[in-house]
């Protein structure tokens, strides 16, 4: 049974940090890429970061750039999302996915956790 889980969100100042991870389980690390994704109330989902299987390749958005970094630990079947320099717009419902394709598109995607909410304010 595949299963990802977020954890790591909360409320935090503009200007701080938090690291996100994703525990996944129920499929092989190596074969599947994993992406992070956030929608805030109104919007649509929207992607954040993705990384390959074996880390070789990384994309960010725009918006997030300088600002996010995504690791990956397959030894321990878990995705990170670093997020520094925080800014209110980057509050909104944070999940990770897991594709057979590098992809920046929710619906490259194929197993998703439940999410976990990022609130950037003062």
């Amino acid at each position: 049974q595949v299963q990802l889980v977020e954890s790591g969100g909360g409320l935090v100042q503009p200007g701080g940090s938090l690291r996100l991870s994703c525990a996944h389980s129920g499929f092989t690390s190596t074969y599947y890429t994993i992406g992070w994704f956030r929608q805030a109330p109104g919007k649509e989902r929207e992607g954040v970061s993705c990384i390959s299987s074996r880390s070789d390749n990384t994309v960010y958005a725009d918006s997030v750039k300088g600002r996010f970094t995504i690791s990956r630990d397959n030894a321990k079947n878990t995705v990170y999302l670093q997020m520094n320099s925080l800014k209110p717009e980057d509050t909104a419902v944070y999940y990770c996915a897991a594709g057979r394709r590098l992809s920046m598109s929710p619906t490259g995607h194929d197993y998703w956790g439940q999410g976990t909410q990022v609130t950037v304010s003062s």
